[in-house]
């Protein structure tokens, strides 16, 4: 179960990516990740980050979601716009963690390779 929230802040950009990020990090939480959710239940606003991840899945989801890879600094080291459901995305080797967003999260924010990102526990 995902208890822990965060909030995702793009500092580069002085912008919120999400207010309300569920943490992934335990074994079966990271498994899990987004399995079972519709669209309606991941909207605007909404987060999962994956921590430790060096890459992602969408097998067994119904909608596609923006993937950020992040460092252990919270910088973007790769990402993924509007990755489709049952495809496995690459691994990155510099990656720490990963953020899923909302698909079209990170064209409406502008968010790129090399911006800081800051996620921080409520």
């Amino acid at each position: 179960m995902l208890i822990s929230r965060a909030k995702a802040f793009n500092f580069t950009r002085q912008l919120y990516l999400a207010t309300d990020v569920a943490v992934a990090d335990t074994h079966w939480s990271r498994l899990r990740g987004l399995i079972g959710m519709g669209p309606d239940d991941f909207g605007n606003g909404r987060g999962l980050w994956i921590r430790p991840s060096r890459g992602v899945h969408t097998v067994a989801m119904r909608f596609p979601i923006d993937v950020l890879y992040l460092d252990s600094a919270g910088i973007v080291v790769h990402l993924e716009h509007s990755f489709p459901p049952w495809r496995f995305a690459p691994l990155r080797m510099k990656a720490a963690s990963v953020l899923e967003l909302p698909s079209h999260t990170l064209a409406r924010t502008k968010t790129a390779l090399g911006d800081c990102i800051e996620i921080t526990m409520k």
